[in-house]
């Protein structure tokens, strides 16, 4: 059976019925009215200017979130901290990226995910350049650093669900694919940045230039996102305005219960549950996995090249998919396809890495294996905006909690694996399970047609935005 299969650009399987009964179907044709009416799509050169907009927000979050891992050694030394103590502080930051993923996902969905965006940018933005004088005013710095952190998770915690959401209400179909993908790189390329310049101000003015830089070229960000591309505009997100939401609100609040019983939903949490954890180990313990195996390797080799190699792979990812969609090729095989070369074809890498016996080639298998892991962004990330547009924000905030959640798991299991079995082979091999219980959950219950409309009444129709 092929995976990718064409069909007609506006075909629409469920039209007949609406057809059928007019009178039947008439408060849904409203809604429907409604929801075109109130979700202006971006033109495309808006569009790509928002793209680079929010590659850069996130490239900076990314510059943000890894300051203080990268500082944690300078701070220990300066603040007598213990590796324990160290541990709890860069630990409280996930504690509280999972506490708002949902909530900032439901706010983006009713306000619009862009003012939720900009508020947060701005708050972390100024937590991050105010750590330094939190660590050194405050009388137990392990107290007001984990604390930081903590409320660092938080702010934080809703970037990815209001983009989620901005990307359903804003674009077209045919073009999330690129914009995920694209804004997707932003992680790796806020890596690379923090990694390279912000260990060369470390050397040479110190750990708090790395703080004071990241939080302020980050608050500008917010600023410049809001003077040119909001037009100023207050961000002003009220009761009232949340309780106002037009259709957007109606259609979110229809049912959560229902919703989650979709098999095509189930298999989108499932998936990026999977995806979510195993990435998370990879980027925890692939260091530790080549210092250990390969002693006297350069660290800046596998820390550098991997992440080059997932920049183009993301964007490349992004330009497959919404090209094979532009085709006419089925919008779920594109998405099914994608997870594939994520899931599957990266899992192959990952089990070559059991038998590694040289440097150069373990590199090339974990560039592989990253680069492909970045398919992801316009598989299942993508497809909850087509499985849920009104509430697209909501649903991506419990996919990336339930992610979140397992991953910390599953970093704690890899470890008690690897001194259990003194193998990293066992590691590699929890990681492909996991892959491929994803990948077989994708390809067996994912859709791309929207299930957030109707669903007291169980049915479903293929809406065009």
């Amino acid at each position: 059976m092929a995976i990718l299969q064409k069909h007609g650009k506006n075909s629409c399987p469920d039209l007949p019925s609406i057809k059928e009964n007019p009178a039947e179907n008439i408060g849904q044709a409203g809604s429907q009215k409604k929801w075109a009416e109130s979700s202006q799509t971006w033109t495309r050169p808006v569009a790509r200017l928002w793209t680079v907009v929010l590659l850069l927000g996130t490239c900076l979050l990314y510059c943000a979130r890894v300051a203080m891992p990268i500082c944690a050694v300078s701070m220990a030394e300066r603040f007598s901290w213990s590796k324990r103590e160290t541990g709890m502080v860069l630990g409280s930051f996930f504690w509280g990226y999972c506490f708002t993923q949902v909530l900032g996902g439901y706010v983006s969905d009713r306000v619009g995910g862009e003012k939720v965006m900009l508020l947060s940018a701005a708050a972390w933005g100024a937590m991050t350049a105010f750590t330094p004088i939190l660590a050194h005013f405050c009388s137990q710095p392990i107290v007001s650093m984990t604390v930081s952190r903590f409320l660092m998770g938080l702010l934080q915690g809703v970037h990815y669900p209001s983009l989620a959401s901005l990307c359903s209400q804003k674009v077209v179909e045919s073009e999330r694919g690129f914009l995920m993908s694209t804004v997707g790189s932003g992680s790796y390329l806020g890596t690379l940045v923090i990694g390279g310049l912000g260990s060369l101000m470390l050397d040479l003015y110190g750990w708090e230039s790395v703080f004071y830089i990241s939080g302020l070229l980050s608050v500008l960000w917010a600023y410049c996102m809001w003077k040119y591309l909001l037009k100023g505009e207050g961000p002003i997100i009220t009761l009232e305005s949340l309780g106002s939401a037009g259709t957007q609100s109606k259609l979110s609040k229809r049912n959560w219960l229902r919703l989650f019983r979709q098999p095509a939903v189930c298999a989108v949490i499932i998936t990026h549950l999977c995806t979510a954890s195993t990435f998370f180990t990879l980027l925890s313990w692939l260091p530790t996995y080549f210092k250990d195996t390969f002693p006297d390797a350069k660290g800046w080799v596998f820390n550098v090249i991997p992440w080059f190699v997932a920049i183009p792979s993301s964007l490349f990812s992004g330009c497959l998919s919404d090209h094979l969609i532009s085709q006419g090729f089925d919008t779920a095989s594109v998405r099914k396809l994608m997870q594939f070369f994520s899931m599957g074809v990266s899992s192959v890498f990952t089990l070559l890495l059991c038998g590694t016996t040289t440097f150069p080639t373990a590199v090339a298998f974990v560039s592989a294996t990253m680069g492909l892991t970045t398919f992801s962004h316009s598989g299942v990330s993508v497809n909850v905006q087509d499985l849920a547009p009104s509430c697209a924000g909501a649903l991506f905030g419990v996919m990336n909690t339930c992610g979140a959640f397992t991953g910390v798991i599953m970093v704690y299991l890899s470890g008690y694996l690897i001194e259990a079995s003194g193998s990293w082979a066992s590691v590699f091999g929890l990681i492909t399970v996991v892959n491929l219980l994803g990948l077989a959950t994708f390809l067996s219950f994912a859709e791309a047609r929207r299930v957030d409309i109707d669903l007291a009444k169980g049915r479903y129709h293929n809406i065009h935005i």
